[in-house]
């Protein structure tokens, strides 16, 4: 399954989100107050102050948006480029079987591209670009039902231990019985 690509506004949320900010371009030439435009707008009055300054220092092209800060910090080449390796295989990489975790993703990225993401930040790329959780389809192939079987007859029981009896002698200093 893929994703909608872009994780955030659409393209005509970006095109209302421009409008706004050309409007308070408009308003900001015909000398109106910053809290007449927020409340104009419906949006809060630092936001304007912000692009009130853009507008002084840059003129309207510095109030135009430039996306979101949490976009991806990787180009589509190398989003490419990942999705080839992690194609290849963890095997391919070093990792001792082929299980991708998003830890060994993060890691992979990293040595990549020299660019430091978060476990969820690699999940979200990840998920942006068509990737998804894995649960293996079937049982591995060098599994012995036999070796499984005892240890769940043998090894589990000794493992989990005893339980301990409901001996006397405990107390609760909550139970008026127990006083």
């Amino acid at each position: 399954m893929r994703y909608a690509q872009g994780g955030g506004l659409t393209d005509a949320g970006r095109a209302v989100r421009e409008r706004v900010r050309l409007e308070a371009v408009a308003r900001f030439e015909a000398g109106e107050t910053t809290s007449t435009i927020a409340v104009t707008l419906r949006v809060s009055e630092r936001s304007v102050e912000r692009w009130r300054r853009a507008w002084r220092e840059h003129g309207s092209a510095g109030v135009l948006s430039r996306g979101s800060p949490g976009r991806p910090r990787l180009g589509e080449e190398q989003i490419a480029r990942l999705e080839r390796e992690l194609e290849r295989g963890p095997l391919a990489h070093g990792w001792e079987d082929q299980r991708w975790t998003l830890s060994r993703v993060k890691t992979l990225i990293g040595r990549l591209f020299h660019v430091s993401y978060t476990v969820e930040g690699a999940w979200r790329l990840l998920k942006r670009h068509g990737w998804s959780c894995q649960q293996p389809a079937r049982r591995a192939v060098e599994r012995d039902e036999t070796a499984v079987e005892v240890w769940r007859k043998e090894v589990w029981p000794e493992v989990k231990g005893q339980r301990r009896s409901a001996a006397p002698g405990l107390f609760s200093r909550t139970k008026p019985a127990s006083r």
